[in-house]
């Protein structure tokens, strides 16, 4: 399903004192049907805000957000979200993680350990399916928050910072992990990323946010064929036109 955000603005407003603080100024921007777009800019600039307010976890001050070009009642419904700290419960097994989203629904004790177990192999989680979070990796953990996102046939997946606390090398096994689910499931992704060279293997399309009040000042189309090399000249192009960006947010 296609995601259209249009002239979205988000205020915050202090109880106590009244203080009012503008986070995002008219965002515009749009993925289309089993697109993926990234976002990228400032800490601290409402890239989170974005998509707790397209999940539904938060409302805009004004503007709309349109799901195949009609708004929803209910985004959540239709909106997967993957967190930056995994989110995963700590009493639960693999398995009970991943099937969360059934339980939620109603779905049978044996059809949910059936899918869950489905998708431990997909992920490439075998033989993990009865340890608890504490006794998993970085990399696995998040393969589990995704596996539990997915299990619920989300049409669009919004993901924060996914990969941030992982080291190089496991992120850089896990964004080629990401890569290959979506290109399988062809879903809709917008993603969060402080990784330029992440943005850039994945996306279709960068967004740039300016430093706070956002607005959506750099929207860079990546005109490469999949799969990527990190090490081209063109992406070097690329990498260059973002770090500029990001220079110019500091001034």
């Amino acid at each position: 399903m296609s995601l259209e955000v249009r002239k979205l603005c988000k205020t915050f407003v202090n109880e106590h004192s009244g203080e009012k603080t503008a986070v995002l100024d008219a965002i515009d921007l749009a993925v289309e049907n089993g697109g993926f777009v990234s976002i990228i800019g400032p800490t601290g600039c409402g890239k989170t805000t974005l998509l707790r307010i397209i999940a539904g976890l938060e409302v805009a001050s004004s503007g709309d957000i349109f799901i195949n070009g009609a708004k929803p009642a209910e985004p959540w419904k239709q909106v997967g979200f993957v967190f930056q700290e995994y989110a995963l419960f700590p009493w639960r097994r693999v398995w009970e993680n991943i099937a969360f989203g059934l339980e939620m629904k109603g779905v049978s004790t044996a059809e949910r350990r059936d899918r869950a177990f489905d998708f431990i192999k997909r992920f490439g989680l075998e033989g993990s399916h009865d340890l608890y979070p504490r006794e998993l990796s970085g990399g696995m953990k998040q393969r589990v928050a995704l596996a539990r996102t997915m299990i619920t046939d989300p049409d669009i997946i919004l993901m924060d910072e996914p990969f941030g606390a992982l080291d190089s090398q496991t992120r850089s096994q896990m964004r080629q992990f990401l890569f290959d689910v979506w290109r399988q499931s062809k879903k809709t992704i917008l993603f969060i990323t402080h990784s330029i060279d992440e943005a850039i293997f994945l996306s279709q399309k960068v967004i740039g946010f300016s430093s706070r009040p956002a607005t959506c000042s750099l929207e860079l189309t990546i005109d490469l064929p999949y799969p990527r090399d990190v090490t081209t000249d063109t992406f070097n192009i690329y990498r260059r036109r973002i770090i500029t960006f990001l220079d110019d947010q500091k001034a």
